[in-house]
């Protein structure tokens, strides 16, 4: 079998094209540029890629976005604070605050302090409790890229036997219940699957469609898997290579040559589902910037 390649940065490059109009029909009706706020805090060199990516991606699709850097040692309570001006600030629609945070920082603290209605990552409670029971609300931006993917690459998930394997906050445990829930794209039989079984090839082998979110490089193979099964591989590691260039490449965490072979459609990691966290972050915004207007 040869596999369907479910490519992420063109549906992404789609999805972006669609925020871009849709804030432009915002601004030429309603006065209403979308603003996006960063916090950066500390010299993380990961963390402030992806800012960086994230601030370029904002100026692509006409968004007003700012980027506040705060030195490593910024003690808690001037982060909240600088969190609760962001909440008044009535050009700012959504609010993201980088993590990892530094050690002496409460993440959860964090979290707790963005308003919910400004929360783009999807990571409030509020916004978490409202996923679980169906409700409208930010769905955290990696998992709806994965429900984005499927869909638009042709791969319907209701009534299919989903497995995820991995049960992080950021990842397994939303894709799972976005996906559970009575709504059009979802109404997926789920389970998830982690480190803890036994033999996880028990769970992977049963899957229509298969969601690998374990952090372990090439950890599941074509072997573990059943013919014509849907993979999204959302895993991105970093492996010693002494033939690459820089030493070193990113694999995901599905064996991709080996799962090629048996799978219907497959993600390739990177290239996949990466490109999607960011469109869905811009998407959220834009939501929210739409819902602020009464």
């Amino acid at each position: 079998m040869s596999a369907q390649i479910i490519d992420g940065k063109k549906i992404a490059e789609s999805i972006r094209l669609e925020i871009k109009e849709a804030t432009q029909r915002l601004r030429a009706e309603k006065g209403i540029v979308p603003g996006l706020a960063f916090i950066l805090v500390g010299e993380n060199p990961a963390s402030q890629a992806y800012v960086g990516m994230k601030g370029k991606a904002c100026e692509e699709v006409g968004f007003y976005s700012i980027t506040e850097r705060m030195p490593a040692d910024t003690p808690e309570e001037a982060l909240l604070q600088k969190v609760r001006a962001f909440n008044e600030d009535p050009r700012i629609h959504g609010l993201l605050v980088q993590l990892p945070l530094p050690a002496h920082i409460a993440e959860h603290k964090v979290i707790d302090a963005i308003d919910p209605r400004k929360d783009v990552d999807g990571f409030h409670p509020i916004n978490v409790g409202k996923l679980v029971i169906g409700e409208k609300c930010f769905k955290p931006c990696t998992p709806a890229g994965i429900q984005e993917l499927l869909m638009r690459s042709g791969n319907d998930p209701s009534g299919k036997h989903v497995v995820v394997v991995g049960r992080s906050n950021i990842v397994g445990k939303p894709i799972a219940n976005i996906l559970l829930q009575k709504q059009k794209g979802a109404n997926a039989v789920v389970t998830i699957a982690h480190t803890g079984a036994r033999d996880i090839s028990v769970f992977t082998k049963r899957a229509d469609i298969l969601i690998a979110a374990i952090g372990k490089p090439e950890a599941i193979t074509g072997a573990m898997l059943k013919e014509g099964v849907v993979v999204i591989d959302v895993g991105s590691n970093r492996v010693d290579d002494p033939a690459a260039r820089k030493g070193y490449r990113f694999v995901g965490d599905v064996h991709f040559e080996s799962a090629c072979a048996v799978a219907a459609a497959i993600t390739p990691s990177p290239g996949g589902v990466g490109p999607m966290t960011i469109a869905m972050l811009l998407r959220n915004t834009l939501l929210a910037a739409q819902d602020s207007v009464g």
